[in-house]
Order: C-alpha cells, then sequence, then structure tokens
C-alpha cells in the first residue's frame, strides 16, 4: 500500500486493530528492527504515569528546545488535529512528512509479510514507529516519550532512555493495567532502566516499595518529589521549587501543573542541559498545554481541561474552587461511561451549575450512563455545541465556566472556537 495523502493514512490507522492477541512487544520490535531500530538512534526520555504526563513531557520538550537542542515530542490524545502526536520543537509534524514516513513503514510491513502473510501493527504501534522514524531522520537531539497506557508492555517501552519519570500512581486504566494499585505500579515500574535515573513524582506510599525495588534491582538513580526535590505553592498559587542548591520560582497554576514543573525542571537539571534559573522560569511560565487549564478567555472566565479521572477532577476543582471566590461556577462536562463516574461527580459543590452533555464517539456516556442522581439533579444536553453556547451566553462577567471530563470534549469545544 502507499499512501498519497495524510487523510487516507490517518483513516487507515483508525482503522486498524487496537489491540493484539498478546500485549507484548514483539510485534513493534520485529518492525523497528527491519527500519535499523532507529529508537535506539536519538536520546530520550521516557514519561509515564497516571495524571500529569502529557504536561511534564511538554514542559520537559520546551526546555530543552530553550537549551537550543532539537526535540522530539510524543504525546497523546491530540487536541485539535492529529499531527501533534509527533512534533519537533513545538512544531507539529507536516502531513508531506508523514506520508512520507508511513510508506517507510509500509515497505518494512511488506518485507514482513513475505513471510507472514497476517502480520499487522495496531494503530498505536504503528503511530509509535512513525514517531521513533521521523525523531531519527530528522536527527533531534533528544524525544520526550510519553507512554499510551502503563510501563512495561507499552508500545513506547523499546527504548533505554537518558531518563525515566513516573509522575503520578492513581486508579485509571484498571480494567487494562489493574485492577489494583499495586498492580498499576508494577506495570508502570516498566520504563526504569539499568543505570538511568528516574524521577518519580506524586506517588502513593504504599506503592513507593514497589518502584524504588525496581530502580535498586536496576541500580537506576530515584529522584523523589519531596524529599529529593521540593515543590511548594505559596496562599497566591505560585511554586516555589527546590532541588540543592538551585531554588526557582513559577508563576500560579494548580496543585497538579505544579507537580508537573517540578518533575520537569528536575529531569532538565539532571541531564545537565545549560540553562540558567531565569531561562527555565521563563520557559515554563510561558508554556501552555493543549487541553491542560487551558484558559481560552477572560471575563468571563472560560477554562478547558481534560482532567478524566479521579485523582485528576480532585485537583482541578480543589484549584478552581480555591482561586475563584467571585461570581458563579458553570461546568460543562462529559466523561467516558468506563469511568469512575461515582466519584467523580461527588467532587462538586453544592453551588456549581453543572450541565452534563455528550460527544459523537463510541464510549462516551450519554444521559442514561451517569449516575442516577446525577441524572436527576443536573440537566443534559445531547449536543453539546448548544450545550457550549448557552452556558457561554448565560456568563456574567465575573463568573467562569469549566468544560471537562474528557479530552475529547476539550478538543470538540476548542475546534468550535478555532
Amino acid at each position: 500500500m502507499k499512501f498519497l495523502n495524510a487523510q487516507e493514512l490517518i483513516k487507515y490507522l483508525y482503522s486498524l486493530p487496537v489491540l493484539h492477541e498478546k500485549s507484548d512487544l514483539t510485534y513493534i520490535q520485529k518492525v523497528l528492527a527491519i527500519l535499523d531500530n532507529p529508537q535506539d538512534k536519538v536520546k530520550t526520555i521516557h514519561v509515564t504515569g497516571t495524571n500529569g504526563k502529557g504536561s511534564t513531557s511538554y514542559y520537559l520538550s520546551n526546555l530543552l528546545k530553550k537549551a537550543g537542542l532539537k526535540t522530539g515530542l510524543f504525546v497523546s490524545p491530540f487536541i485539535r488535529k492529529f499531527n501533534e502526536r509527533i512534533q519537533i520543537n513545538g512544531q507539529d509534524i507536516p502531513d508531506a512528512a508523514l506520508v512520507k514516513i508511513a510508506n517507510q513503514v509500509e515497505v518494512a510491513l511488506d518485507k514482513i509479510r513475505q513471510n507472514e502473510p497476517e502480520f499487522s501493527l495496531v494503530t498505536f504501534e504503528y503511530e509509535v514507529v512513525m514517531a521513533f522514524l521521523y525523531f531519527h531522520e530528522e536527527k533531534c537531539d533528544y524525544a520526550v516519550i510519553e507512554v499510551g497506557i502503563g510501563g512495561t508492555h507499552d508500545k513506547t517501552n523499546v527504548i533505554k532512555p537518558e531518563l525515566s519519570i513516573i509522575t503520578t500512581i492513581g486508579l485509571d486504566h484498571e480494567q487494562i493495567i489493574g485492577p489494583t494499585l499495586l498492580d498499576i505500579a508494577k506495570e508502570k515500574s516498566g520504563v526504569i532502566k539499568t543505570d538511568r535515573p528516574v524521577v518519580l513524582g506524586n506517588v502513593p506510599t504504599e506503592v513507593l516499595p514497589v518502584l524504588e525495588g525496581k530502580a535498586k534491582k536496576e541500580n537506576s538513580p530515584v529522584y523523589l518529589l519531596n524529599h529529593d526535590f521540593m515543590i511548594k505553592q505559596d496562599d497566591n498559587g505560585r511554586i516555589n521549587y527546590a532541588f540543592g542548591k538551585r531554588k526557582l520560582v513559577f508563576s500560579a497554576r494548580p496543585n497538579v501543573e505544579a507537580i508537573d514543573i517540578g518533575i520537569a525542571t528536575t529531569a532538565v537539571l539532571l541531564l545537565k542541559v545549560k540553562l540558567t534559573d531565569q531561562e527555565i522560569e521563563q520557559t515554563i511560565n510561558g508554556t501552555q498545554i493543549p487541553g491542560r487549564y487551558q484558559v481560552v478567555q477572560r471575563r468571563p472566565t472560560i477554562i478547558l481541561d481534560g482532567a478524566h479521572n479521579i485523582q485528576a477532577m480532585s485537583n482541578l476543582l480543589e484549584f478552581i474552587h480555591q482561586h475563584h471566590s467571585t461570581g458563579k461556577i458553570k461546568v460543562l462536562i462529559t466523561m467516558m461511561k468506563d469511568k469512575d463516574l461515582e466519584q467523580v461527580f461527588s467532587l462538586f459543590d453544592k453551588n456549581d451549575e453543572v450541565m452534563l452533555t455528550t460527544i459523537p464517539y463510541p464510549r462516551a456516556a450519554k444521559k442514561a450512563d451517569f449516575p442516577k442522581d446525577v441524572q436527576e439533579k443536573y440537566q443534559y444536553f445531547s449536543d453539546y455545541q448548544a450545550a457550549f453556547k448557552k452556558a457561554k451566553n448565560s456568563l456574567n462577567e465575573n463568573d467562569l465556566l469549566l468544560v471537562t471530563g474528557s479530552f475529547y470534549l476539550v478538543s470538540a469545544v476548542l475546534n468550535m472556537e478555532a
């Protein structure tokens, strides 16, 4: 097969299977070997975690770029368009490069199919292979690689990174890498590699021994939040950071973003790239992460945040309730029906004006998927565009509208506003 344009390629990618019969790395390794293992020819940083891995990856790649290093970034999900998944120095992969790289992958697949006619990659594997190939061909100094889900069995786990990061451990994707917190920690510990440092963020005490045990076995130095590096927020939400003799101050962000900033800063200091304290502060303060506490309008304020599990939503709502004391807080939300809906909706204050909606996506919750008490309490709109317009038009100057619960909803609203 030969792709002629990006639309054709993207349509094909989404027609591929999502899972193999077995969840090992042999399929992707086979294709990478045919392509002469491009993943081994670029310095990488591997990022996993229940929440914050996308934000941490963006902060870190921006810091490396600021240091004058050509920096690749592989992240998911995309917010506006598919090309965001694969970036160099903040620029999405151009359509022409996407098609060129995919056609190289197809040549490799054709070689394998001469002996194994049924051989195929799943969607995510194909995307990972394209990213590694692109970063190598463009001669990146570094590539920041965000996992899809987990660690050990994640299709990105074919690298020996310069450094690994585990941002948080919480409950999400339990049906795939769970069911317990301990199982999730074991799976995520798969990014820890021999003789390479690992930076640990907000890790629950009960699973810390799993990660430290793996690090000890791999002779991997551990840098732990609030032990080796410190993050403290003042009353205005400003972030005070300390690591050894380095002390930095960043502008106000939600607590969860503060942790991601601390992790990314620690990582860049461990990599010993040339950046002054002022350059680090300016770069972090100037970074806007798509779909994460993204302020798209002020007075009245509209914020988009893809928080989609209990940990992320708890952090987000706590920050908003703490820092928005005047005016009403209105929320437009949908979630995937396989999430912990009951728990998430228990986080809202009685004064929050919540509107339920859905999006044209198979996993998105419809009215009947929301808990009974939630259906009775809040109004449901089957058309998210109409719901967003209604909410936006109802705002007074001091009100705040939060669009949340899913990156798919955030993406849909951003594309409406474009």
